[in-house]
């Protein structure tokens, strides 16, 4: 899996991003300009000790990430969309997209993928969920799809064990 983030601006979000895709094996794709340095205490903070074990690579632009991966299976995670995200099907090897937080994905983005456009259903006037956990959301769902292939999927305990 391929979590793309598309200028993304609070380190936090990235931090716990990046974490989520340490413990998933999901590469995290980031798209410049970034509104932090990635050597940031708060992306390191909310990464925690997992940051450094992140598959990660940066791209200048949007077209720089377009022209490298032309082929690939780009999902655009928008609330301007009509489809929910548990409307498709995922490959393994897809890259689910998410914008800035202030804005999101352009529309101009948008409106060139609209077969690619993905939401999660909401109540009301919400505008958006926090932009980790709207990445939590739908790449769980795209790795359950994909029967967790590599992850494990029993709990230990500690110190005792399960009757």
């Amino acid at each position: 899996m391929n979590i793309v983030l598309l200028e993304p601006e609070i380190p936090q979000n990235t931090g716990n991003i990046g974490r989520t895709c340490v413990a998933t094996g999901t590469k995290l794709h980031l798209i410049e300009p970034l509104g932090f340095r990635l050597d940031e205490k708060y992306v390191k903070r909310a990464g925690m000790d997992y940051w450094p074990l992140l598959e990660k690579e940066t791209y200048i632009s949007y077209r720089d990430f377009k022209e490298k991966h032309a082929d690939s299976t780009v999902y655009m995670a928008t609330t301007k969309a009509g489809k929910m995200y548990t409307e498709v099907a995922y490959d393994d090897d897809c890259f689910i997209m998410f914008g800035k937080e202030s804005a999101g994905i352009p529309e101009e983005i948008l409106v060139e993928n609209p077969d690619k456009c993905i939401r999660i259903p909401m109540i009301g006037d919400t505008r958006s969920l926090n932009l980790s956990n709207s990445v939590a959301v739908i790449l769980y769902e795209a790795l359950r799809q994909n029967g967790f292939c590599g992850m494990c999927t029993e709990g230990r305990l500690h110190r005792l064990s399960w009757k």
